[in-house]
């Protein structure tokens, strides 16, 4: 496989020229050191300067993080080191190190020191904690010191460029250099050690335009990369990946591969000359400065190579072109595994690849791996690493028969092996741009993707679109395809394939109807896998989730990408690997998926069968599945959550399971639901009950009248009258006719000016009352304004027609007192029909109400007080039981506007 050297530029950031670049290893941070003597620090994920400062007017050549003490240490050209805090940007000390420019600065990765290098020809070793004191100095070089690097392998031993041609190893403590690697014609500019723990490599860049390669044990120089076209200024190995970087003053970045020297990509963005690269371990991030600003670029793919077999336990990956197994069974005894952390596996070294792998893939039945990189690939059996077969392919791909795999030649051409040896080779009709293994062979070329029957090479379908992978399902009847934004699940017919072909009626496009859409989802899928019918995944945004039947369910939210690796059934576990080899696990049950991909068939006595081994804390989420699947009954009969389980028996209509379950909540809140349900029910005895335990006042009251339940509303008039809900008791009285107590409640809420013309249009009788109440209570605050008020027994002039208001009012109550039959509602007038004062005048003079006013009463009494006869008349005194009126506008919880008070307008024509 040649090097899949995706490279993107992450962040462009234009300044004054760059001399040095740093990454911090867990910042998103890029530093930038500048000829104009200012420090930049850029957020590359934001793409934003998070913190600048100046350090001196002159040029700072070399600056690093120490994040251990979350320092900037930076040299510049008048010969002191400075120390910064990057969080306050606080000088934390500096000094003069050198007699000359400081050239170069390295951060001891363990110990608290620092080394300098320096026009003065010297290399210096800083203690930062014993007060920066000078602990070494190097002498040897004969030419400025360019440039050193520590021993990634060794931190006592460091290398040294200078402008005198060569490049010195020294040791910690020694006096003088180990030894010289004298070859380049003119100054060196950069050197940089091999990260890998194959090669004892340095790498050395100079004015010859030359980059070579030594290795330092034979002390010999083993390759020389030509190509560049003015000095080269910057070299790097890059910690993770095969590749060499090479900066130079033409402007360009070069990328080699480090086993082959071959160039594989030069870049050239136009910022005139590179000046230094920084590459960070762990990272695929690459830093670029130049004259005119710094570049940020990601090189090749983050995914680790990594393979697991699920059905042994076994996982195998790369650290470089070493590879190494890890074996899930052999976790130590008792050793707990929680989700999303780290498993103490045991490694095991099983020797180096001959090729740099790019990726790993364990054929399905686990017997063999294989490996592939640097346009090549090799299998080997998965136990012991034995070569079973190689070859050159630009991709490689297994079948969902173990013993198949196919390759993809330069040209276009796809072969086909089986048990190690060539079947069938072809070339596809639209070219081959990539190709996809699993149940049937997939081709990608520009038109879309094109399946293939692995046996035959019958064309099954075509399909536009352009996956970047494809996921089969075991039983080949579910295929995934990922986009780069989305991802497609379709349901494959192999029955309607074989009718199709054994009829001839195969179309230019393959079968149509092998393929039917199931869905499509607009998330990015970054690995995944089936189990079963449930496609589980990683995706953009960093969540572990699993589609099934149109539904997706978020396993886990996650701190950083992790890739799947495979499902352990017996451990109902998803292992994961991060980007540095970690192994992490998750739990996900087994017995969960197996319910749910019956429930997708229809296979309910499969996943009657499979519930019992559902542990009760995950039924819940079952249960959700079910109900979002349409079987609500189901659901709830699975579900183990109250609240659940309620909201269920109420979208069923299940009145009985609703009520016991309200009835273990007592929660008002689930009472009024089911109310409410029960009365659309037409259940009005459940209605009314949960009503009551609700308190719901308002909802009895329409209970108490649709029914005609007349000691409901008595009994709802006394309770809400009790609790202060005056509204409600004043409406309830006033249906049960009880005008008494309706104008008691006003009175006793302080509405007197509402009780006032409540009595002039219902209670003529207690006018004087009331009026004499308001009277009391307006003098308090305005006495002229209270003696305004006049009273009907002081100002009968002033009230016309109030004995006739009073002889309706004892006339309505009469007739209250001898309703009629029900049988008879039809024949009687409505309210808004009737007059009271005629109806009353008529009855009197028919006879049939007798009636004598109060005036009448008490010219009687007058007369037999003066006549010292009798006592006098005495008073009738009406009760409101009799009245049947309407108040419904008034509200008494509030300030009442007089406005709102219906006054019969009868009675005040009057």
């Amino acid at each position: 496989m040649p090097l899949r050297l995706d490279i993107k530029r992450k962040l462009t950031a234009r300044s004054d020229r760059v001399k040095c670049v740093d990454l911090h290893p867990t910042e998103p941070w890029m530093l930038c050191s500048l000829y104009n003597g200012n420090i930049n620090v850029w957020n590359h994920e934001s793409q934003q300067l998070v913190k600048t400062f100046e350090v001196c007017d002159l040029p700072v050549r070399a600056a690093k993080f120490v994040p251990r003490k979350n320092w900037i240490v930076a040299g510049s050209d008048d010969m002191q080191i400075r120390v910064f805090n990057y969080n306050t940007l606080d000088r934390v000390h500096s000094f003069e190190a050198h007699s000359d420019y400081v050239r170069s600065i390295v951060v001891h990765p363990t110990q608290p020191y620092i080394l300098t290098s320096s026009d003065d020809m010297q290399i210096k070793l800083w203690n930062w904690d014993k007060s920066w004191a000078c602990q070494q100095v190097f002498e040897g070089h004969s030419h400025y010191v360019m440039q050193i690097a520590i021993n990634p392998k060794d931190n006592n031993t460091f290398a040294s460029a200078s402008l005198d041609r060569t490049i010195k190893v020294w040791q910690l403590g020694a006096s003088t250099a180990n030894f010289t690697l004298d070859g380049h014609e003119k100054g060196v500019n950069c050197v940089d050690y091999y990260h890998g723990g194959d090669k004892p490599y340095l790498i050395s860049g100079a004015d010859d335009r030359l980059v070579k390669i030594w290795d330092y044990q034979n002390k010999t120089c083993v390759q020389t990369l030509e190509g560049h076209a003015q000095n080269i200024s910057a070299v790097c190995f890059h910690p993770e990946l095969p590749v060499v970087l090479t900066g130079s003053e033409d402007g360009t970045v070069r990328v080699w591969h480090a086993n082959t020297n071959r160039l594989e990509s030069s870049l050239n963005y136009g910022f005139e000359r590179v000046w230094t690269i920084c590459c960070l371990k762990g990272s695929n991030n690459v830093v670029l400065g130049y004259d005119e600003g710094s570049i940020l670029v990601k090189v090749g793919r983050e995914e680790p190579a990594v393979s697991m077999d699920a059905s042994g336990g076994k996982i195998i990956w790369a650290r470089h072109s070493e590879l190494q197994q890890a074996n899930l069974k052999a976790l130590p005894e008792g050793a707990e595994i929680r989700d999303g952390e780290r498993l103490p596996v045991a490694i095991k070294d099983m020797g180096a690849c001959e090729i740099y792998p790019q990726s790993i893939q364990h054929n399905p039945n686990g017997r063999f791996v294989v490996v592939c990189g640097d346009g090549e690939y090799i299998i080997y059996t998965s136990m012991a690493l034995r070569n079973k077969a190689f070859g050159s392919a630009q991709e490689f791909v297994w079948a969902q028969d173990s013993s198949e795999y196919a390759i993809r030649e330069a040209g276009s051409t796809v072969k086909i092996f089986k048990n190690f040896k060539e079947k069938k080779s072809f070339k596809p009709d639209y070219g081959a741009e990539g190709i996809f293994g699993g149940y049937l062979l997939g081709v990608k070329s520009a038109p879309g993707l094109t399946f293939y029957d692995w046996d035959t090479l019958d064309l099954i379908r075509r399909i536009e679109i352009q996956p970047k992978a494809v996921y089969w399902s075991d039983n080949g009847r579910l295929v995934c395809l990922a986009t780069e934004d989305s991802y497609f699940i379709l349901g494959y017919d192999q029955d309607q394939v074989v009718a199709a072909t054994s009829n001839n009626q195969v179309a230019e496009d393959g079968v149509e109807s092998a393929f039917n859409v199931l869905g499509e989802v607009n998330e990015t899928v970054r690995t995944g896998l089936w189990v079963g019918d449930c496609f589980i995944y990683t995706n953009a945004v960093n969540r572990i989730n699993y589609y099934v039947g149109g539904e997706i369910v978020t396993i886990a939210h996650l701190d950083r990408p992790l890739y799947v690796l495979g499902y352990v059934p017996r451990d109902d576990r998803l292992y994961l690997a991060d980007k540095e080899l970690g192994v992490l696990s998750y739990q996900l049950l087994l017995s969960v998926l197996e319910y749910q991909t019956a429930v997708m068939r229809r296979d309910f006595s499969t996943a009657d069968r499979v519930l019992p081994s559902i542990p009760k804390e995950h039924r819940t989420r079952v249960a959700h599945f079910l109900e979002k699947q349409g079987f609500k009954q189901q659901a709830l009969a699975v579900s183990t959550d109250p609240e659940h389980r309620f909201d269920l028996a109420l979208a069923l209509g299940d009145l009985t399971t609703a009520k016991t379950l309200a009835l273990d909540a007592n929660n008002p809140q689930k009472w009024n639901q089911l109310g409410e349900l029960a009365a659309a029910s037409n259940n009005l005895p459940l209605a009314k009950e949960c009503m009551q335990r609700a308190q719901d006042y308002g909802g009895l009251l329409l209970i108490a009248t649709s029914t005609g339940d007349a000691e409901l509303v008595k009994k709802l008039g006394e309770a809400t009258l009790s609790e202060g809900k005056n509204n409600i008791s004043f409406l309830s009285y006033f249906l049960l006719g009880d005008l008494k107590k309706c104008l008691d409640i006003l009175i006793q809420t302080d509405r007197l000016p509402e009780a006032a013309f409540f009595a002039r249009s219902y209670l003529p009788s207690e006018i004087s009352y009331v009026v004499g109440l308001w009277r009391q209570q307006l003098s308090a605050i305005n006495e002229k304004a209270g003696q305004s008020l006049a009273d009907p027994k002081d100002y009968e002039n002033l009230f016309p027609g109030l004995e006739n208001a009073i002889a309706a009012q004892c006339y309505m109550q009469h007739e209250l007192h001898n309703l009629p039959d029900a049988s008879k509602a039809m024949k009687i007038p409505p309210n808004h029909e009737r007059n009271p004062i005629e109806e009353v005048k008529a009855a009197i003079a028919s006879g049939m109400f007798c009636y004598t006013p109060p005036s009448e009463l008490k010219r009687q009494e007058k007369e037999m007080t003066q006549s010292e006869f009798g006592k006098g008349a005495s008073k009738t005194v009406l009760t409101d039981d009799d009245l049947d009126l309407d108040l419904e506008g008034m509200n008494l919880d509030e300030n009442i506007d007089t406005t709102d008070i219906n006054i019969d307008e009868d009675l005040l024509s009057d």
